[in-house]
């Protein structure tokens, strides 16, 4: 069976969405990621959701040879969610000026709306990054 190859990228334009679920695991909770002792989603594992959610938005328009990177984030965590329940987060891209992206994210577990975000990302040359990266190993 072949494979279908990646299609030809479209423009980045505001309006456009992507997602992330997760189900909440003990592995998820805040004493496990180490962000506090009550046994809920915790925010940092929100944040990796919203970011994912942001990626999933544009990672198909992007061309060949392209990433985005996470620069910028303001989040809002308002309801706690317990293990078991799945949470879903919606990132949509609301401005696009050169390469910087700029998105609203809403995270929800089945019952509310338990996060919000501002978040920006930046396009780059993923070899170029890559090589400025390793450029600091030693």
């Amino acid at each position: 069976m072949d494979t279908p190859s990646r299609p030809p990228h479209a423009p980045l334009a505001p309006g456009i969405e992507g997602q992330a679920t997760t189900l909440v695991t003990d592995a998820l909770t805040a004493p496990v990621v180490g962000s506090g002792s009550v046994g809920v989603y915790a925010s940092p594992s929100m944040i990796a959701l919203m970011e994912a959610a942001a990626v999933d938005c544009v990672e198909r328009h992007l061309a060949p040879g392209q990433a985005t990177l996470g620069v910028h984030l303001d989040v809002s965590h308002t309801a706690a969610t317990p293990p078991g329940l799945s949470v879903t987060a919606k990132a949509t891209l609301v401005a696009v000026d050169g390469r910087k992206l700029s998105f609203e994210i809403e995270a929800r577990d089945p019952y509310e709306k338990i996060g919000t975000a501002r978040h920006t990302r930046i396009i780059v040359d993923t070899k170029r990054f890559e090589a400025k990266v390793a450029s600091k190993s030693l």
